[in-house]
């Protein structure tokens, strides 16, 4: 170092570039020659302020102000010209303070500022202002977040910060302090981020992130960014600084430049990787995709930085573009390494091809089945050594059971287990036994001891491993008291020779085979058998028979191998030794092939055939059996395989059975076995033949399916029918009904149900059917009931009938309403709005012979008249009676008047008026008239029984007993007055209605 100039010089802060010295003073920025000369003046107005701070990055000076102005001149000339105008902070931060350190880019396009609050605080935000957009954003260290969306951080997902990117919990809850940017690479820029005393906004953390808050309290966190118009703020990296520097100095590609604490100066207690130091006082650190490429020329420093900025951005196919002609395994480690954070597994691929690492390819292509990508990208982590990444990722996917294997492979058999007991319960077992292993290897015995028995292999691990030392595991067989260990033992002491002791630990482990086994072997067969006696055990029986077969012990042989089930050998021994009483109880035992086998004994020794018919039958044989059953007259035998026969059975058997069943009187069962065979005819004539009642059980078995393909729908109506015309004769009429309607014959169907008396059913099948035909028989039915008590009835009658179209019928229906209201209750007014009803219906019905509808509405016209006339007469009578009585001396003299109106009415009306008059002469007059033109009727039957004896004994004639009735009244006067009120409402004025 030479020294080329000094000068006194007043000014609180200064900046060099190449030969100029740039000083402050009040409004003005000097830029003097080395040796002080002023050779110009950068003037500020007083708007603008006074300097305060400078910063000079390539050839750009920016100037801050103490009113927070800032301004960029560029100094690539022979003068200082300004590159943009004067910014105003003051209009776009509220609540702003003063500058406190302003920087620039290497191209004078961006301006990094840091500011204090109007309290004096520093702000948590570092501010970048872009000179050719004139714009102004920010990244906020205290809430991890940038000011818009523009300036995003790539690779982040919200609500996945601390799941995806643990680091960026490192920027929360700080300020920024030092700032940079690189000398050279105008979009890189680094900064210094120092935790905060008191964090009052903490609170607006997300909940995950303040809880897990504590965990990052490291004091100063150096963070790299990419800053670009096109995709603005870019966080590329973040580290915590070493303890043993002071401060961040600079940054230029490959290093950020870092100051030595005092003390530091000589030894670094804790280096950091890749670092080194420079005159004793600072210290470098490369960037994180450069360690390895420190001394690279520009080339390669060029294409390093591209490919970072692609990284940070999310492009890999723009980043591996970037390096693909670079042949350093350290930058394709470094980019694989990015492919875990990116989990880009297609260029990680390419990457440890690059590398040579075939052990890590190949892990890869085989964790490609894996469904989650998670799973895939975790074992690229665990071939790259990024162990911690590759435990995140597998929890993050879920995937405990790798996350298992993995703490198995990196040796951590506590978190394994842990893990598979906590998460992953499928593989806690083969958890336990590889740790098992990994014991044993070790020569921990007693701890493999434990963890084979937690997996529950022990009974042939625990013999393995201490084979070599027996006291040891007699000691543990004896302790465990397991079968499956006491039984090991025993085959091991028996393979020594040693039976006594062999006996005692097959007897513990109640293993009854080879207790017989070795009793045999023995020739202690007594005791055998009372052991395959004692515990019923099939395969001691089957040991101990073969042994007696062997001595041709054929009797306890038998026993032993029925007590075994293995009738099979019991039938054989049987046969060859002619022991047919035991063949038939053993073949009943046995499987249908011993039955067949067995009956096939019995029929080629001709003798006890029916024991040949019931085995053949019991093994399911039924041809053979029926066969030879009709061959040897076995009747009985017959009659009890006839009961099973079923539709699975062969038709042609089934129509012989049926034959034999009928020879024998047994009809029912007969005709089962017809329907079954499908001989639906001949079972309904055998049914009308044996006057045998169809049940609806045996009328279903005979419906036909409408989806059968066997028999053509022809077919199947006229059975139905058939099976209908029978249940008809056997007076079994809902169900005649139901066959009738299945076979599409709704009128036959109505019939039936007519037959039944079922009217609740004879209505609603009437209003299913809808058929004209239908609707005029249920209202036929429905007129021979007592509908004058039911109205419902009467409201079917009439709705029936208007739904048939029978206008002619329903108007026979209002005349014999007419009547009724007539003869039961005087009630002309209610007969005159039935027989208008009438005349209504039958102007509108159509007959086949058009005099015999004139004729008819003749007559109710007569009928209408007639009964008009008397209504008239009686409302007359109220306002004018003699009149009334004038006309009905003309009723009387009408020649047809007895066929609507009853005579006895008319004489009822003048009797009673002159009996109210006094003229008991006239009256008694014309009740003698009454009686010579009505001599089989009762006066008192129209006129009141007082009113007649009052008009007897005023004109002195006794009185007269008839006991002549014409009709007796079936109600009281009050039941009558109800019905025909009811009635009355129900049925005339129901078809105004």
């Amino acid at each position: 170092l030479r020294n080329a100039g000094s000068f006194p010089c007043d000014s609180c802060v200064l900046a060099v570039h190449e030969e100029s010295i740039y000083t402050v003073e009040p409004n003005r920025v000097q830029v003097r020659t080395l040796q002080g000369t002023v050779k110009q003046l950068l003037v500020f107005n007083e708007t603008e302020g006074n300097p305060c701070h400078l910063h000079i990055c390539g050839n750009f000076l920016v100037v801050g102000t103490d009113t927070s102005h800032l301004k960029v001149f560029d100094l690539s000339r022979r003068e200082a010209k300004p590159h943009c105008n004067a910014k105003n902070l003051v209009e776009h931060v509220p609540n702003l303070g003063g500058i406190t350190s302003v920087k620039c880019s290497s191209n004078g396009n961006n301006v990094s500022i840091l500011i204090n609050r109007l309290n004096g605080t520093p702000d948590s935000r570092a501010f970048f202002y872009d000179v050719e957009m004139d714009t102004l954003n920010y990244f906020d260290f205290e809430t991890g977040r940038p000011s818009s969306e523009s300036c995003s951080m790539p690779r982040v997902e919200e609500g996945e910060m601390e799941k995806e990117r643990p680091e960026m919990n490192e920027l929360l809850g700080r300020y920024p302090s030092n700032h940079f940017w690189d000398q050279n690479e105008p979009r890189l820029f680094v900064c210094e981020a120092l935790l905060a005393v008191s964090t009052p906004k903490q609170s607006k953390l997300p909940a995950n992130t303040e809880a897990n808050y504590s965990e990052y309290q490291v004091n100063a966190v150096v963070v790299s960014f990419f800053i670009t118009q096109e995709h603005g703020l870019l966080l590329q990296d973040s580290f915590p600084k070493a303890v043993t520097h002071e401060a961040l100095m600079g940054l230029e590609v490959p290093y950020y430049y870092f100051s030595k604490k005092s003390g530091e100066t000589k030894n670094d207690s804790e280096p950091m990787p890749g670092s080194s130091s420079i005159a004793q006082m600072v210290a470098k650190r490369p960037l994180r995709d450069f360690v390895g490429l420190e001394d690279c020329d520009k080339t390669t420093r060029d294409a390093m930085l591209n490919f970072s900025f692609y990284l940070t951005i999310g492009d890999m196919d723009e980043a591996f573009k970037s390096i693909k002609l670079i042949k350093s395994e350290a930058v394709w480690e470094n980019m694989a390494r990015m492919c875990v954070k990116t989990r880009r597994l297609d260029v990680a691929k390419v990457c440890l091809g690059n590398m040579g690492h075939a052990r890590g390819a190949r892990a890869l292509r085989e964790a490609e089945h894996e469904p989650e990508l998670d799973a895939r990208v975790a074992m690229l982590a665990v071939q790259l050594g990024m162990l911690e990444d590759a435990e995140r990722l597998y929890r993050n996917c879920k995937r405990f059971d790798l996350l298992t294997k993995f703490y198995q492979a990196s040796g951590q058999w506590q978190k394994a287990i842990e893990n598979a007991e906590g998460f992953d319960r499928v593989h806690l077992r083969t958890t336990y036994y590889n740790y098992a292993k990994h014991l044993e290897a070790l020569g921990d015995h007693h701890l493999a001891l434990s963890h084979y028995e937690k997996s529950d292999t022990h009974r042939f691990e625990v013999p393995r491993m201490l084979l070599e030392d027996l006291q040891t595991l007699e000691i543990y067989v004896n302790k465990t008291k397991d079968k499956s260990l006491w039984k090991w033992w025993a085959q091991y002491l028996e393979s020594q020779a040693d039976m006594d002791s062999a006996l005692k630990y097959y007897e513990k482990a109640q293993d009854y085979l080879s207790l017989v086994r070795v009793h045999c072997y023995l020739g202690n067969i007594q005791k055998a058998s009372e052991i395959a006696n004692e515990t019923g055990n099939h395969a001691a029986s089957y040991h101990l028979a073969r042994q007696y077969e062997a001595r041709d012990d054929v009797k306890q042989a038998i026993h032993f191998y029925t007590r075994a089930q293995a009738y099979n050998n019991a039938i054989r021994l049987c046969k060859d030794s002619g022991l047919d009483d035991h063949l038939m109880n053993l073949s009943l035992l046995s499987s249908p092939e011993d039955m067949m086998e067995a009956a096939r004994y019995y029929e080629e020794k001709g003798l006890q055939m029916d024991r040949a018919v019931m085995l053949y039958h019991k093994g399911g044989h039924f041809s053979k059996a029926i066969e030879l059953a009709f061959a040897t007259q076995q009747f009985n035998a017959l009659q009890l395989i006839a009961e099973e026969l079923d539709e699975n059975s062969d038709p042609a058997l089934l129509s012989r059975c049926s034959d034999f069943l009928i020879e024998h009187k047994q009809f029912e069962k007969a005709v089962e076995l017809l329907v079954t065979a499908k001989k639906y005819y001949e079972a309904l004539h055998l049914c009308l033949e044996q006057n045998l009642t169809i049940t609806e059980e045996m009328a279903e078995k005979m419906t036909v399916s409408k989806d059968s393909k066997e028999l053509s729908e022809d077919f199947r109506r006229d059975l139905l029918e058939r099976i209908a015309d029978c249940c008809m004769r056997q007076g079994n009429y809902h169900l005649a009904t139901k066959k009738y309607t299945q076979a599409g014959n709704k009128s036959k169907a109505m019939r039936a149900l007519l037959k039944s008396g079922d009217t609740e059913k004879i209505i609603f099948f009437t209003g299913v059917s809808r058929q004209k035909e239908i609707y005029i028989m249920a209202a036929n039915y429905l007129q021979s009931l007592d509908w004058r008590k039911d109205p419902e009835i009467m409201k079917n009658i009439i709705s029936f009938y208007t739904k048939g179209r029978a206008l002619d019928l329903l108007a026979g229906f209002y005349d014999a309403c007419a009547q009724v209201e007539i003869d039961e209750y005087q009630n002309y007014e209610k007969a005159l709005g039935a027989l208008t009803e009438a005349y209504k219906c039958l102007s509108k019905a159509k007959m086949r012979s058009q005099s015999e509808l004139e004729e008819r509405l003749g007559q109710l016209q007569n009928k209408l008249t007639m009964v008009k006339k008397f209504v008239q007469i009686r409302r007359l009578y109220e306002e004018d009676p003699k009149e009334a009585l004038n006309q009905c001396e003309n009723l009387l003299g009408e020649p047809e008047l007895d066929q609507t109106v009853r005579t006895g009415d008319v004489y009822a009306l003048l009797i009673e008026h002159h009996a109210q008059q006094g003229s008991f002469e006239v009256a008694y007059k014309y009740m003698e008239e009454m009686t010579k033109k009505l001599p089989s009727v009762n006066v008192t039957y129209y006129v009141n029984q007082q009113i007649t004896d009052a008009i007897y004994k005023a004109v002195g004639v006794p009185l007269k007993t008839n006991v002549v009735v014409e009709k007796v009244r079936h109600n009281s006067a009050e039941d009558g007055d109800e019905v025909e009120e009811d009635v009355a409402e129900d049925s005339y004025n129901g078809p105004e209605d």
